[in-house]
């Protein structure tokens, strides 16, 4: 079975250009589109990721990350804030938040693509798809 990452971003093309990435390095792509819905799917599909965008309308990412680090069941599951918001004080935030890594947009395909094998492989063990860790 897949590996499941759960992408929370309010920008479709995001969606489609990261659901390309994942699929094609053999993950399975879950998709919400607000922070409710996000937390929703973490909660009933538990991930072995996710990727959090922090601006999003009705909940920013941090709210989301907050409330994911609360609950027993999504704890965790790590963390990766994927954000155009690339300045100090929002990567400090996201780390007191929570989050596993802060990553700014845009970034590679090869690059997103290895911490995401590097984080699921540091919490999750050996059975990574797709090619040679980073």
């Amino acid at each position: 079975m897949a590996q499941r990452v759960l992408v929370v971003d309010d920008d479709p093309l995001t969606h489609q250009v990261l659901q390309r990435y994942l699929e094609r390095a053999g993950y399975q792509m879950i998709s919400a589109r607000n922070g409710r819905e996000g937390l929703k799917l973490a909660r009933r599909q538990l991930p072995q990721l996710i990727l959090l965008d922090l601006m999003m309308p009705d909940m920013d990412g941090w709210t989301v990350l907050r409330q994911l680090k609360k609950a027993k069941a999504t704890q965790a599951i790590p963390v990766i804030m994927l954000t155009m918001k690339a300045d100090r004080a929002a990567q400090e935030q996201s780390e007191r938040a929570g989050a596993t890594l802060f990553l700014a947009k845009p970034i590679s395909a090869a690059q997103l693509l290895a911490v995401i094998r590097r984080v699921i492989a540091a919490t999750a063990g050996d059975d990574t798809p797709g090619e040679a860790r980073a």
